[in-house]
């Protein structure tokens, strides 16, 4: 279905970008690896917890050896750990590096709710399967193919170009942690970093918007338990610690949060007013004086893509109570998984959501160690234009905008160490492809598995490229 039209497409790249400047032969090859190295890495079941991360590890030292790409694995615990990677720069006088980012653990997933096992990287319908395909072994995988493309060219750099698998990612971090405490020297005092993150979203056939992550919302889980008298399951007891729980999650998600707008989400609105009906390109280009109107505050809370983009949000994940039917538990509880927009104050929203609650017995505490301060990059530099460049050859007329993310990411970790980090993807998606992050059925199309990477090549080239 997709293997002549795709083909095809492989021999073709925009005029102007590095790939254009390659042999229709070596476009395909590189596509036929993207797709067969994509297969391989799904197969790798790296599900944190526990991660199991040196299986993937095991994967990419492998091909980097064959490749001749020096490259260091750094286990720092049981069958977790990091892999680094390096092509230095080929000039005298060299500029700061940059970091291709990628976490190789993926997040649980119940494969009776699939329609293919969640790791057999399986091709069916023009997309390959499997728990990953959309976070993040895709760029991953498109990252490493970056660096083997870039050694075999020889394209000559005028920067060191860094290619970091990290673990954990999913659960506590502690793989960029460790490399950061332990082994900072490596990043080289880098000046960009490209990370998972943005979006390039697909809708009829058309890439809507390029959008890249400038920056992140924090994540605050809450944990909320409820108190009440125990008791047989055959004699209910109105005031339950499940019954109170309940009332309580019930007000929760009742609750609205204050509407908010960033100035980068007033820039990204008022870039994308263009491209929407007239109704809501009215709403998009005063943004300010849209979230007062009722009929635009309803429009928010239907649209998932532009509701997180206004407000802090609050998503139950999390249940427990009674170990059996037939008992009512002392306690039951839930978790939250709340993202504040930076610049929120977490004491505000806590304080908030007791208020919300108001019921002595029903405690809501945070579940967060340390509460993380959201933090931005700009967009005047370098890599921002190369991104700009290199995409409006391949998306001629799609806007490219500066984005706010919904999930936190770990480029929060590395802006202190002076870096400018985007979450940028060389993917284009549907919302319905993008849904299934952390979801069931997680895939990708192959078309884009074949062309990603050679947009990522491009726009690296652009940046490091001599």
């Amino acid at each position: 279905m997709w293997g002549y039209e795709a083909r095809v497409a492989d021999a073709e790249s925009p005029s102007g970008t590095a790939s254009s400047r390659l042999s229709a032969e070596h476009l395909q090859q590189y596509s036929d690896l993207a797709v067969t190295w994509m297969q391989e890495y799904l197969r790798i079941d790296t599900t944190n917890p526990p991660g199991n991360e040196m299986r993937a590890v095991a994967f990419f030292k492998k091909i980097l050896d064959q490749e001749g790409i020096e490259n260091r694995v750094f286990e720092f615990a049981p069958g977790r750990g990091d892999l680094w990677a390096r092509l230095s720069h080929t000039t005298g006088e060299a500029k700061r590096p940059i970091v291709l980012l990628n976490h190789m653990d993926v997040v649980t997933s119940d494969a009776s709710h699939w329609r293919v096992p969640p790791f057999s990287g399986e091709m069916r319908e023009g997309y390959i399967w499997g728990r990953g395909a959309q976070d993040m072994k895709d760029e991953g995988l498109a990252q490493l193919l970056v660096m083997v493309m870039l050694k075999r060219e020889q394209v000559a750099l005028d920067r060191d170009v860094i290619f970091l698998a990290v673990s954990d990612e999913e659960a506590d971090g502690t793989g960029t942690d460790w490399f950061i405490e332990h082994q900072r020297d490596l990043l080289g005092n880098a000046e960009f970093l490209i990370n998972e993150g943005g979006e390039n979203l697909l809708e009829n056939g058309k890439v809507a918007y390029v959008g890249v992550d400038v920056g992140e919302k924090t994540t605050y889980w809450l944990h909320v338990v409820a108190h009440g008298r125990p008791g047989h399951g055959s004699r209910p007891i109105p005031d339950s610690a499940p019954n109170r729980l309940v009332r309580a999650l019930d007000r929760i998600l009742d609750y609205r949060t204050p509407l908010r707008v960033l100035p980068v989400v007033d820039e990204f609105l008022r870039d994308m007013a263009p491209y929407e009906p007239p109704g809501q390109a009215a709403y998009y280009r005063n943004i300010l004086k849209a979230i007062e109107d009722k009929k635009f505050q309803d429009t928010v809370e239907k649209d998932e893509s532009l509701n997180f983009l206004l407000r802090d949000t609050i998503s139950l994940t999390m249940l427990g109570g009674s170990g059996q039917t037939n008992v009512i538990p002392p306690e039951a509880w839930a978790n939250l998984d709340v993202r504040i927009l930076p610049g929120g104050d977490p004491k505000a929203v806590l304080e908030a959501v007791r208020r919300v609650v108001n019921d002595p017995n029903v405690t809501v505490e945070p579940l967060n160690a340390e509460f993380r301060v959201a933090n931005y990059s700009g967009t005047d530099n370098a890599l921002f234009a190369a991104i700009q460049q290199v995409s409006n050859k391949y998306f001629p007329g799609t806007p490219v905008v500066p984005h706010i993310t919904s999930g936190y990411t770990e480029n929060q970790r590395y802006r202190p160490l002076g870096i400018v980090a985007y979450g940028f993807t060389p993917y284009a998606a549907t919302e319905e492809e993008g849904n299934t992050e952390h979801g069931n059925d997680e895939r990708i199309r192959v078309e884009e598995v074949r062309r990603g990477p050679r947009i990522l090549f491009d726009v690296v080239a652009a940046v490091a490229g001599e």
